[in-house]
């Protein structure tokens, strides 16, 4: 048998096999669902993305854009209805409905959605000196884009919708370097200051006025029970006003981080910790050689001021 026969026999046998298991046809499609973010982000912050919106024209836009998404999300919703096990059994028609019914309920939560965004945004504004203004943050910020994503997706998964809630975390996890779960509970005013690398479990609560920097996990403390402790809460809550700094982990379903802690960079936490506390690790050393191997020990006390040891 010559190289191409081979060839051919391995892709029937791979595509056979795929068939097996699942119908391809019955899965949402990942460049419709990002193209439907790029038009919520469009509906969410009308004239910041447009070169021109204006008079008469800018509502017709926005109605056009609103019919489109609506769309998109109920026939990517249908797909992701059928791909679900729990519709196996379901008729067709009964899909349709649900599909169209939760686009509906979606549709009408886009206002609560752009007011929670403004909010993170005024926190974003008011937590970074560098914002030049909040235009800046909204075209320019990972942060708030992931945060959109999150807002968006975590709304889809409140309706039970299969699937399409991860693909949009995952996509904005891909371009900002944010992993988000869509299930994790997050309040108002939610700022993530850089961002870079941040990490948030699907039942992790976070409350209002939080801040997180770059590399932050709110984690679980072990996932080796697999699918026997799904919905289980595994990840941390975050009380309000609390600050975290970047390379903190805090970890466990049963850790509670109280109201207006701040947890220093680096931090490994693992039980909860009392409201209005400073956390950090144990004070490090710095040593400094000069060219004349003079070595200079400096103990890091300028951060006595961190009083609960870990």
């Amino acid at each position: 048998m010559g190289i191409d026969q081979e060839i051919e026999q391995i892709a029937a046998e791979l595509l056979d096999d795929f068939q097996k298991k699942r119908d391809a046809a019955k899965q949402p499609v990942k460049p419709v669902i990002v193209d439907i973010i790029g038009k919520l982000q469009h509906l969410l912050f009308p004239g910041i993305f447009e070169s021109v919106l204006t008079g008469g024209s800018a509502k017709n836009k926005l109605n056009v854009m609103l019919e489109e998404v609506s769309h998109d999300l109920a026939a990517q919703t249908r797909l992701a209805l059928r791909f679900d096990l729990r519709y196996k059994d379901t008729e067709q028609g009964e899909i349709d409905k649900t599909a169209w019914e939760i686009t509906r309920q979606f549709v009408l939560k886009i206002p609560a959605v752009k007011e929670l965004l403004e909010k993170d945004i005024e926190a974003a504004y008011s937590g970074d000196p560098a914002a030049y203004s909040k235009a800046e943050i909204v075209i320019s910020y990972p942060g708030i884009y992931a945060a959109m994503v999150y807002r968006i997706a975590h709304e889809l998964y409140l309706l039970s919708v299969p699937l399409i809630p991860r693909i949009m975390s995952e996509y904005a996890h891909s371009v900002t370097g944010i992993d988000i779960h869509p299930g994790a509970a997050i309040g108002k005013y939610f700022f993530m200051d850089h961002g870079t690398g941040i990490v948030i479990g699907e039942t992790a609560v976070i409350g209002d006025n939080v801040k997180l920097y770059q590399g932050v996990t709110l984690g679980a403390l072990s996932t080796k029970g697999g699918q026997s402790i799904k919905g289980v809460k595994r990840h941390p809550t975050i009380s309000d006003n609390v600050t975290i700094y970047s390379g903190a982990s805090i970890l466990g379903g049963d850790t509670i981080i109280g109201e207006g802690v701040v947890v220093g960079g680096n931090a490994f936490v693992i039980r909860s910790v009392p409201e209005k506390t400073r956390v950090s690790v144990k004070n490090p050393e710095l040593q400094f050689k000069s060219s004349g191997n003079i070595s200079t020990h400096i103990e890091l006390d300028q951060l006595d001021f961190w009083h609960y040891q870990i």
